[in-house]
C-alpha cells in the first residue's frame, strides 16, 4: 500500500516543502530510502524502527521504499524521522492516511518513541504561509518559537504514540497558543554594566556614538586598557529587540539549532565572540548544506574580534561585503544562499606585538618594521569600513581607586533610545533606520554643513590626512550621529572635529 506525508526541509535560513511517498509492498524485509538524503537521513531507518516499535505499534517485515520529492533536491538533518513514521504506519494500515492529508509533520524520532527537537522550527512555520496545509505538527520542544507565526497552526507532541492516540481519537487536536504574550527581557538584569568601568571616559563616549548610530569600533591599546570589558557592556546600552527583529534573530538561531524550548523567541541582542583561530566557513556560513556562521549569529547584536591582527587575513576579508550589505552570499552547485549579517562590529587591538608601545609604563619591545608589519595585518579597505578608531590609554591607579561611581548603563541606554527614535522619524521613508546606514545620496540630503569653516575643516583632513572617499563617508556619518547628540539640525564644526578624531588609525597611515 502506498501512503504520502507532507513535511518540510531546510535549506539556509528557509523551508521548502518535501512529500514523503512511503511504499510497503511483498518482498524481502528491508528499507530502502531514495531522494539524495545525507547520511544523518540514511541512518533514520534505525530510528524510526525501534521508535515504533518501542511505542507499541508494528513495524511492518516487508519490503519498504520510501521516496522524497523533489528528488533532485539533496535532503539533511532528522526532522524526516517523524513523516517517515507516519508514512510506514498508514501505508502498512495502522493509521488512515486520510486523517494526515491536513497537516506537516517534522521531528525526530527517538529510540523510545520521544520526539526530539528539531532545526528551522520557525521558518518551517513561516514557509507555510500562502500554503494550502496551515497545520504543523512539531516535537513539543519546538512550539514555542513555531507559535509566534500567526498564520500557521502549531500542534506539538511529546512522543510517537501520544500523536497517533491524537489522530485516532474522535475529536481533532486542540492547535498551541502562545501563553504569556512574548515581551523583551531588560539585558541590564542580567548582563555587565558600564558602572563598573573605571576612567576611560572617551572611551564610554565613543560608545555611546557606536549604539546610537550602529557604528562600527576598533579599539586600539595595551594589555589591561579595558578594550575586552567595554566590549562585553556595549549590548546593555543598545535599544531592547523589537518583535520582528526578535523572529529574524531566532529564525538564524533556530536554523542553527542553538535555541532553547523555555525562551521561544530571543529575547535580546546576540553577543558574539569568536576566537581568532575561527576558520573562514565558520565565520562567513557555508558547508555541503550551508548554515549561518558567526556574522550571521551576531545578526541584530555584537561581533566582538578581539586581537584583530591574529585573525587570518583571509578570514577577515570576508567582513568587507557585511558591514557594506548587511548581508552574505554563500554560494553552492545547487543553490546561493543570503544569510542575514547586519551587525555592530567591535574589534580591539593591541598597538604593537608586545603590546606597550602606547603605555607609558612599560618599554616596548619591538622595532618600527616589526610594529608596521603588525597592523599591516589589517588592510586598508577594512579599516576604511570601521566607522571609529579609538586609542585607549592604560588605566591609572588613581582611576581605579576612585570611589565616585560611573555612569550606569541604563542613563546610557535612554539616551541611546532617545536618538534611535529620531533616526527612525528621519528615515521613516527608508529601507534602514540609522545614521550608519545612509548612502551617498542620503548622506547630501542628511549631512548638510552648519558654515563654511566645518567646510573648511573638513577639506583640510581630507587633503593633509590623506582619507579616502570611503573615509570621508563615515566622517560626515560620524558627525551626523554627533550633531543628533547635541540635538543640532546641521553638521558644525565641533562635530566634525570630533568625528575626524576617531580616525586614529588613518591618520597614522
Amino acid at each position: 500500500m502506498l501512503a504520502k506525508v507532507q513535511t518540510l526541509g531546510l535549506m539556509g535560513l528557509d523551508a521548502y516543502p518535501v512529500e514523503v511517498d512511503v511504499d510497503v509492498a511483498n518482498g524481502l524485509p528491508g528499507t530502502t530510502i531514495v531522494g539524495l538524503p545525507d547520511s544523518c537521513l540514511k541512518e533514520s531507518r534505525e530510528r524510526v524502527r525501534s521508535g515504533i516499535k518501542n511505542s507499541g505499534l508494528r513495524y511492518p517485515q516487508d519490503k519498504i521504499t520510501i521516496s522524497l520529492a523533489p528528488a533532485a533536491v539533496r535532503k539533511e538533518g532528522a526532522s524526516f524521522d517523524l513523516p517517515i513514521a507516519l508514512g510506514i504506519l498508514a501505508a502498512s494500515q495502522q493509521i488512515n492516511p486520510l486523517v494526515l492529508q491536513d497537516f506537516c509533520f517534522a521531528g525526530e524520532l527517538a529510540l523510545d518513541g520521544q520526539l526530539r527537537p528539531i532545526r528551522g522550527a520557525l521558518a518551517m512555520a513561516q514557509s507555510l504561509t500562502g500554503c494550502r496545509i496551515k497545520k504543523l505538527i512539531l516535537p513539543f520542544s519546538n512550539a514555542r518559537e513555531a507559535c509566534f507565526v500567526e498564520s500557521a497552526q502549531i500542534y506539538a507532541f511529546k512522543t510517537l504514540r501520544e500523536l497517533v492516540e491524537a489522530l485516532h481519537a474522535p475529536d481533532p487536536p486542540k492547535a498551541c497558543r502562545l501563553s504569556p504574550p512574548w515581551k523583551t527581557q531588560k539585558y541590564e538584569d542580567h548582563a555587565p554594566d558600564f558602572s563598573d568601568v573605571k576612567g576611560q571616559f572617551l572611551a564610554k563616549r565613543a560608545f555611546e556614538i557606536a549604539a546610537s548610530g550602529g557604528h562600527n569600533i576598533l579599539l586600539i591599546g595595551p594589555p589591561g586598557s579595558g578594550k575586552t570589558m567595554l566590549a562585553k557592556r556595549l549590548p546593555s546600552i543598545l535599544p531592547e529587540m523589537t518583535a520582528p527583529e526578535a523572529v529574524e534573530t531566532t529564525k538564524i538561531y533556530s536554523a542553527a539549532g542553538m535555541t532553547r524550548s523555555e525562551e521561544g523567541l530571543m529575547t535580546h541582542r546576540p553577543f558574539r565572540a569568536p576566537h581568532h583561530t575561527i576558520s573562514d566557513i565558520a565565520l562567513a556560513g557555508g558547508g555541503s548544506c550551508p548554515q549561518p556562521g558567526e556574522i550571521s549569529l551576531a545578526h541584530n547584536g555584537v561581533l566582538f574580534l578581539d586581537e584583530l591582527p591574529e585573525f587570518r587575513r583571509n578570514v577577515l576579508e570576508i567582513l568587507r561585503q557585511p558591514l557594506e550589505e548587511g548581508c552574505i552570499r554563500v554560494s553552492r552547485i545547487q543553490k546561493s544562499l543570503n544569510f542575514p549579517a547586519s551587525f555592530l562590529l567591535v574589534a580591539a587591538m593591541n598597538p604593537c606585538p608586545c603590546g606597550f608601545f602606547t603605555d607609558p609604563r612599560k618599554a616596548c619591545r619591538c622595532h618600527s618594521l616589526q610594529i608596521q608589519k603588525y597592523r599591516g595585518k589589517i588592510s586598508g579597505p577594512l579599516l576604511d569600513r570601521i566607522d571609529l578608531h579609538l586609542e585607549l590609554p592604560a588605566v591609572l591607579y588613581q582611576e581605579l581607586t576612585d570611589s565616585r561611581e560611573s555612569e550606569p548603563s541604563s542613563k546610557i541606554k535612554a539616551r541611546v533610545e532617545a536618538q534611535k527614535a529620531l533616526q527612525r522619524e528621519r528615515f521613516k521613508n527608508e529601507r534602514f533606520s540609522s545614521n550608519a546606514q545612509m548612502h551617498t545620496r542620503h548622506i547630501k540630503k542628511y549631512c548638510v554643513l552648519e558654515d563654511d569653516r566645518a567646510g573648511a575643516l573638513l577639506k583640510m583632513a581630507m587633503t593633509e590626512l590623506g582619507f579616502t572617499a570611503r573615509a570621508y563617508d563615515k566622517i560626515l556619518k560620524v558627525s551626523r550621529t554627533i550633531a543628533d547628540m547635541a540635538g543640532k539640525e546641521l553638521i558644525g564644526h565641533d562635530h566634525l572635529a570630533e568625528a575626524i578624531q576617531y580616525r586614529n588609525l588613518d591618520r597614522q597611515r
